[in-house]
């Protein structure tokens, strides 16, 4: 199912959500912002879902002409398809620089027009990417969870694609809609984040950052958007206070957490 989380004048952002089927692998989301005659794709995903999103791609653009690929990190359910985007569209891979030799490693020796002149590798500080007549901010969250981690924040939508941070797990039969409840629906992101992010050092330095930005809405890999300067500054605040990662490991024995 695709969701249009916005439409502006030649500006659009599409969610896809339900393309992971049962026990297949974990509910993952994906996105598709267009400008004009530009598109970004963002963490499309592994090998399972390379061809059921492009075919609800081409409803909104033709996978073939799609600009850039944007991966948040290197997990395999955010790129693991990287090879298939290669070899069947035009566009560049944007990642982290301390991905750029690893990502690779999914893509056959063989594999032609393949070479590093395909990926724009970002910079520890971020950068803008340009797309159409606007631009995507690279917007760094290192250690949330993966050392080279990036967000990318649209400004004409005021959407924040916030990769694993703001995860939350949810049954399949949930409707994709904003969280309306945000104390109910901490329970959901508590376990993952606790264990998934490094430190509530890392969380301070994200959450800093992350009130620079003009945020409408945060919308994670997995699970349901968070909408509204409420719901926003309430999460930010949450992660600001997060005790996760080695802040959570006792020296006293061989436990995790």
């Amino acid at each position: 199912m695709a969701t249009e989380l916005f439409r502006g004048d030649d500006h659009l952002c599409v969610a896809f959500t339900d393309l992971v089927r049962g026990d297949d692998g974990v509910q993952a989301n994906q996105f598709l912002v267009v400008d004009r005659n530009e598109s970004a794709l963002i963490d499309p995903g592994g090998a399972l879902l390379y061809t059921p999103l492009n075919m609800a791609l081409t409803t909104y653009v033709q996978p073939r002409e799609l600009t850039w690929v944007l991966a948040s990190h290197q997990d395999p359910d955010i790129i693991g398809s990287v090879d298939s985007w290669l070899l069947y569209t035009g566009a560049r891979v944007v990642c982290s620089r301390l991905w750029g030799r690893f990502i690779p490693h999914s893509v056959p020796h063989y594999q032609k027009n393949a070479g590093s002149d395909r990926y724009l590798l970002l910079p520890d500080e971020g950068a803008q990417i340009p797309l159409g007549r606007s631009h995507l901010q690279a917007v760094p969250a290192h250690f949330l969870h993966s050392v080279g981690n990036f967000q990318f924040y649209d400004p004409a939508s005021r959407i924040l694609f916030s990769g694993d941070l703001g995860a939350s797990m949810v049954g399949a039969d949930t409707p994709y809609a904003p969280v309306e409840d945000f104390d109910a629906h901490i329970p959901r992101m508590a376990a993952f984040h606790r264990r998934y992010m490094a430190s509530n050092r890392a969380c301070r330095w994200w959450a800093r950052r992350a009130r620079r930005l003009d945020i409408d809405m945060i919308v994670p890999q997995h699970g349901l958007p968070i909408r509204g300067k409420d719901h926003v500054e309430r999460f930010i605040g949450w992660i600001e206070r997060l005790e996760c990662g080695v802040d959570l490991l006792e020296a006293r024995d061989d436990a995790l957490f």
